[in-house]
């Protein structure tokens, strides 16, 4: 199961740098279509597995890389309780494991509540410079017919700011 049509998406991006860490605020503007709740009614297990960069812009080479986070979000629907189980992690630490039985609730743990995340604690930036960060979307089940060596994101989105300090 893939994300819709990549023009169809949008995956909203807002860094707010704050006495020596980068909070990171995103939303995907994703739909739940039928294909996708079809798959969370059966059972099995929805995964949107969110790679955050933070990025330093490069005039003369590629941007470089300052820092990395893995947020995972799922969500599982138990057919005999009829409960949506949900879980966050963040680099494999489990933030928020909770059940609800709005669909709502555990769509929106998968796709909208992504606010002031403090991911880059502690990342020295330079005065003056410009970064952006970086976050790209990949969602579990796929079906896809041709299996390729590398995997593409569902969806990416940038946001820009320069360090004034």
């Amino acid at each position: 199961m893939a994300l819709v049509a990549q023009s169809a998406q949008t995956l909203q991006v807002i860094p707010l740098p704050r006495d020596g860490e980068v909070l990171v605020s995103f939303k995907l503007e994703e739909a739940l279509t039928d294909e996708i709740r079809s798959a969370i009614q059966s059972g099995l297990t929805v995964k949107f597995v969110y790679t955050v960069e933070l990025r330093r812009k490069s005039a003369a080479w590629f941007d470089r890389k300052e820092a990395e986070a893995t947020i995972l979000a799922q969500v599982k629907y138990d057919t005999l309780t009829r409960q949506y189980q949900y879980s966050r992690a963040v680099d494999g630490r489990t933030q928020v494991a909770d059940t609800t039985g709005s669909e709502e609730v555990a769509w929106s743990n998968l796709t909208q509540d992504f606010t002031r995340l403090s991911l880059f604690r502690g990342v020295s930036l330079e005065p003056n410079a410009e970064y952006y960060v970086r976050v790209t979307v990949n969602s579990s089940p796929r079906n896809s017919v041709f299996v390729w060596p590398w995997r593409a994101a569902d969806a990416v989105g940038l946001g820009k700011f320069t360090f004034v300090r």
